[in-house]
């Protein structure tokens, strides 16, 4: 590396990687999003054998989707941890209960649902933080 040159971490899909810091990004999402992310090398094992990513079917429990998601939080070398949207809504009372910034929580859409802005727990927290009149 020449002197004088600083590494710039690389772009991907407008998130900064999590890589270069040792952190992944865990998916809990229906079949369709997860099998994406894991064709996009999202998927790992931790030292205990524990996956980064949880498939949601009509059959998963709300008790493993909430434990799960609390699982996520408590890696320490998980840095963002994506979630389709209507799955947040199932476990929406354990969402807003997290405040830390990492994990960072991202609600993302699925093939059969839309994104909805307005059920977006980052997105509510950030127009509580300004009013009409900082907009302007």
């Amino acid at each position: 590396m020449r002197r004088g040159y600083k590494r710039r971490p690389a772009a991907v899909g407008g998130v900064v990687a999590m890589a270069g810091r040792g952190k992944l990004i865990a998916v809990l999402g229906d079949e369709d999003t997860v099998t994406g992310f894991l064709l996009g090398g999202v998927g790992e094992l931790n030292k205990h054998r524990k996956p980064n990513f949880l498939v949601v079917e009509k059959d998963t429990s709300l008790t493993e989707i909430e434990e799960t998601f609390r699982s996520f939080l408590a890696r320490e070398d998980i840095g963002i941890i994506l979630i389709n949207q209507f799955i947040a809504e199932l476990i929406r009372h354990v969402l807003d209960g997290h405040t830390r910034s990492l994990p960072a929580v991202l609600e993302i859409p699925s093939k059969e649902h839309p994104y909805d802005a307005t059920k977006d727990s980052i997105l509510r927290r950030a127009r509580g933080m300004f009013t009409a009149e900082d907009l302007r």
